[in-house]
């Protein structure tokens, strides 16, 4: 059962909400929401307020049934407001290529193949698909197959019977059965492995499969949108990805450009971020001319993701000088060499090198990496490695921060220089 989970309503519309979301309830209050699911009747659920700001509360369920919740989640997901980037909203010659691609296929099913560098905001347009689709009232379901195993993955996606291995006490379903009606998000296609690429070849054929461990034929309706930072063709050449499969996903294909290309995205992207963190931590900041061209001459090899994670430790921190400085060391150190590349779904230049996807993919995850890094260090710093406020500060639960701090492998520097040789 799960007990005590809690769940954070605050970025989520009226429509999955009671209206006691507008009302200043004090911790601790027991209320009763209605959650519409599909075709089903509505859930009612008895849940308690955990916390209460203006961005709406954090509610905690107990004793509801990992089925129900796992729903209930989905559900919510469906129902996540659209970002209101301003990389969708045309303001450049490259990103209004994609918007009027997204205008014609979104009231179609056909499968649609999402390209481009990590960080370039791939899933923002699958979701910008899904809300102009109509399929918006139904589930958008995202799957990261590149973060579990392929005997996990499975299950994931197809879900399994009771007793199908060990540890299956109850039947679980899957991502497809969740998206049933709506849209099915595969990130990272290119990670698939090949065994499961046949399985989802044959569901986008037939529109159906069977559960793991189950002989049922389950028939689903689900949308099916795909993304990767991969070299495909690459792929493809290697043995590592389906030829049917390929054209199967490719029908129609996207590719959202690196902010490198789009230069002009970086001062509007800028002013939306500091907006956007200013009013969620309370604080100000002023960036000067020279900062604002530093930010846009820099090659941004971590895309949007980057950017956005620098804005929040600019205004976390407070130290404009000091990360203008560390980006200009960075433009000195590279040569502008960061530049270089036009994604990772070019033809690498080397032909020694058969992926050069893997070192753009990693290169982006790494900058994302170090700038979370640096903004945790610091902040920890700055409260003397008081953990509580460190949380505090961050906007994140005390044990998130915790796995973090071990992710990260931060420790006090008096502890560090005492363990050093």
């Amino acid at each position: 059962m799960w007990r005590g989970k809690t769940l954070n309503l605050s970025p989520y519309g009226a429509k999955i909400a009671s209206p006691a979301m507008s009302v200043d309830l004090p911790r601790g209050t027991s209320v009763k929401i209605r959650f519409p699911l599909p075709d089903q009747d509505p859930l009612s659920l008895i849940a308690n307020v955990e916390r209460m700001d203006p961005d709406g509360m954090a509610l905690s369920f107990n004793g509801l049934g990992d089925q129900k919740f796992q729903r209930l989640m989905e559900l919510v997901d469906s129902h996540r407001a659209l970002p209101k980037y301003p990389p969708l909203l045309g303001s450049t010659p490259a990103m209004q290529a994609v918007q009027e691609i997204i205008n014609q296929v979104a009231d179609t099913s056909t499968t649609v193949l999402i390209r481009g560098e990590s960080g370039v905001g791939k899933e923002l347009v699958a979701r910008a698909i899904h809300a102009a689709s109509p399929r918006h009232a139904h589930p958008f379901v995202k799957v990261n197959c590149a973060a579990l195993p392929a005997e996990l993955l499975e299950s994931e996606l197809f879900g399994h019977e009771k007793g199908a291995f060990t540890g299956a006490y109850r039947r679980k379903l899957g991502k497809f059965e969740f998206a049933h009606k709506g849209t099915l998000f595969l990130d990272e296609i290119g990670e698939l492995p090949l065994a499961l690429q046949a399985k989802l070849l044959h569901v986008l054929q037939d529109q159906e499969f069977s559960r793991v461990g189950g002989r049922e034929l389950i028939r689903v309706d689900t949308r099916i949108l795909a993304s990767t930072n991969r070299n495909l063709e690459v792929a493809l050449a290697a043995g590592q990805f389906r030829e049917d499969l390929y054209y199967r996903l490719n029908v129609v294909e996207i590719r959202v450009p690196p902010l490198r290309e789009r230069r002009e995205e970086i001062p509007i992207l800028v002013s939306v971020f500091l907006e956007e963190f200013q009013r969620q931590y309370g604080r100000r900041v002023e960036l000067s001319p020279d900062a604002l061209r530093c930010f846009t001459e820099y090659p941004w090899p971590g895309n949007v993701r980057e950017l956005e994670n620098l804005m929040k430790r600019l205004v976390v921190l407070g130290k404009v000088g000091k990360i203008q400085e560390e980006l200009l060391s960075s433009l000195r150190n590279n040569n502008g060499n960061g530049s270089k590349g036009a994604g990772a779904v070019e033809t690498p230049n080397p032909p020694a090198q058969p992926e050069p996807s893997v070192g753009l993919r990693e290169l982006g995850r790494r900058a994302a990496r170090a700038a979370e890094r640096k903004v945790i260090e610091e902040v920890l710093e700055q409260v003397r490695w008081n953990r509580s406020d460190a949380a505090r500060v961050l906007k994140v639960s005390y044990k998130t921060l915790l796995t973090k701090i071990t992710q990260c492998g931060l420790a006090p520097k008096k502890r560090r220089q005492k363990g050093s040789p």
